[in-house]
């Protein structure tokens, strides 16, 4: 007899486990099926190399909604955050560098002294997107206004309205620019040498294959800004244990009320009844039944593979076929026997350069050069990289005196032309990323113990990231807000009812802000009071109330 629930989720990714833990407070019988080994997805910490941890995929916390930690009370299972001190240390080649830390006074005066006005227009810069921050927050955790004009989407569309219409003049038409400008165009106005515009720049094009100067690319750079960590806004930290650490409090908050979870147990199809959700199959052939199924997948995944494509309009099986997916990330974790030695601030203990991201971008010109390289040849010939040593902050991930780093690299192709294949230009790919590092500290090659590589089509191949994109689809306008991931369908549900998406190919998009699985748990409490449905015997129980 077929086990019987009353929402399953497909996906133990963050956003499956909040979903979940959310579901289980309101007293719903939930089970988490995750395919891999591993519950998290792509917020995971795995050992890479003997003795040596660090998380796979996602690798800080800035962007994890504050209401998420506080209503799942995460801390109390488990999730330490600490701040990291430094922000981001920028070297370059000839020597100098840019290091911005929590002293603004100095990180200005650096600013200065590379072009004059550059350390004021940063105090525009902050205080511009300073007063955008609040209101695109408040985006993010409403609803999406739905293209079909129902009664909520109405009501989020004026709740939108009435936030926009508070903003004084200049700053509706900042937020206007920013949602459609491209980075460059956007930093342009503000900062006036080369290395102050490639720092921010690499924020911008985290994630998605596209120039600094591509139209919409500045939304990026404002979704990669808007983060806060224990309190502070636009600070970023790290998880003690790794990413993982997030995962781990996230499923225990969610086990404290119930949450059941099976891993290596992938799904294959969700099963329907009157044209309505009625399960899941799982690949060993068991049928598990439930009323809700809740997908944290990629949508391409959902739409094209688990849904039953009778039951899908044609207009969303087109707009399906044209969701853009690929963010031409290369992800390395290597092990070291000692901290780089860089050129620009030299030093083997760990100093202010160790202590955040390291950031390889030192011009927009930099960043359309490697874009361009990888729309012609694959891969970038200098690419972007931020490394962030983890292992400064956490010991717990590398064994006495050595060390780990995460190597977050732009721009790679997820397709290679010419019927070349990822499995036999890894290593060309890595050694690549290595030397540019070495440039720029030389002791950094020869410090390597090991380490893990994984291409776009190792992202999609492990982590089920379609076209290894980390964001489960581009972050580009016509792909969010309303349209994400298709018109109609941005509040979560699907055209098939009990089936909903909690994913980052949801509103608001990809990081891990647990922000899509809080979503969507709203959105099923909402449908199961309105409606009434009965779940298995949810019928002999008082409903539970909405989120």
């Amino acid at each position: 007899m077929a086990e019987q629930l009353d929402a399953v989720i497909i996906g133990g990714g963050h956003n499956g486990l909040t979903t979940a833990a959310y579901l289980a407070q309101r007293g719903l019988r939930v089970k988490v099926f995750e395919g891999r080994p591993v519950l998290g997805g792509a917020a995971v910490t795995e050992e890479f190399y003997p003795g040596f941890r660090n998380s796979s995929c996602s690798y800080v916390v800035g962007m994890l909604c504050p209401k998420v930690i506080e209503e799942l009370a995460l801390r109390d299972h488990g999730l330490r955050i600490v701040k990291r001190p430094t922000d981001m240390f920028a070297p370059r080649l000839d020597g100098g560098h840019l290091l911005q830390t929590s002293d603004t006074a100095a990180f200005k005066a650096q600013l200065d002294n590379l072009h004059p006005g550059d350390g004021d227009a940063y105090d525009r810069f902050n205080a511009d997107l300073g007063e955008l921050l609040p209101i695109v927050r408040a985006l993010m955790e409403r609803r999406s206004p739905n293209l079909n004009a129902d009664m909520g989407s109405l009501l989020a569309a004026a709740a939108d309205a009435r936030d926009a219409r508070h903003l004084p003049p200049r700053a509706r038409a900042l937020l206007l620019r920013l949602m459609t400008a491209s980075a460059g165009n956007f930093l342009d106005r503000y900062f006036q040498h080369d290395a102050v515009k490639g720092m921010f720049g690499s924020l911008a094009l985290v994630g998605s294959l596209q120039g600094p100067y591509a139209q919409g690319s500045a939304y990026v750079l404002l979704h990669h800004l808007f983060g806060e960590s224990n309190g502070e806004q636009s600070a970023w930290g790290h998880a003690i244990g790794g990413m993982g650490a997030v995962s781990d409090a996230i499923a225990r908050a969610g086990a404290a009320h119930g949450v059941q979870t099976e891993v290596n147990a992938p799904v294959v199809r969700i099963t329907t009844q009157d044209g309505a959700a009625s399960g899941i199959v799982l690949a060993d052939g068991r049928e598990i039944r439930a009323g809700l199924v809740i997908a944290n997948v990629n949508p391409k995944i959902l739409y094209g593979r688990l849904l039953d494509q009778a039951l899908l309009p044609d207009d969303v099986k087109a707009d399906m076929a044209h969701y853009r997916c690929g963010s031409g990330t290369l992800r390395m974790n290597v092990a070291l026997s000692e901290l780089p030695n860089f050129t620009a601030m030299p030093g083997l203990t760990p100093g202010p350069q160790h202590l955040g991201s390291v950031m390889i971008s030192p011009s927009l010109a930099y960043l359309e050069r490697a874009y361009t390289d990888t729309r012609d040849g694959g891969w970038a010939s200098a690419p972007m990289i931020e490394m962030w040593i983890s292992s400064t902050l956490d010991p717990t991930l590398a064994p006495e005196g050595k060390h780990v780093a995460s190597l977050f690299c732009q721009h790679f192709s997820p397709v290679l032309s010419d019927g070349r294949d990822w499995d036999d230009h890894r290593d060309e790919a890595a050694d690549l990323v290595v030397r540019t590092i070495t440039q720029y500290a030389p002791n950094f090659a020869g410090s390597i113990i090991g380490r893990s590589v994984l291409t776009p089509k190792d992202l999609e191949r492990t982590y089920h990231l379609t076209g290894g994109d980390i964001f489960h689809g581009a972050l580009a306008l016509d792909q969010l807000f309303a349209m994400r991931p298709v018109a109609g369908f941005a509040d979560h549900r699907t055209p098939v009812p009990g089936v909903y998406l909690c994913g980052a190919g949801a509103h608001p998009g990809g990081g891990v802000t647990g922000i899509p699985g809080r979503n969507a748990a709203r959105e099923v409490m909402l449908d199961l009071r309105a409606r009434r449905f009965r779940l298995g015997n949810l019928s002999r129980r008082r409903l539970p109330a909405a989120a």
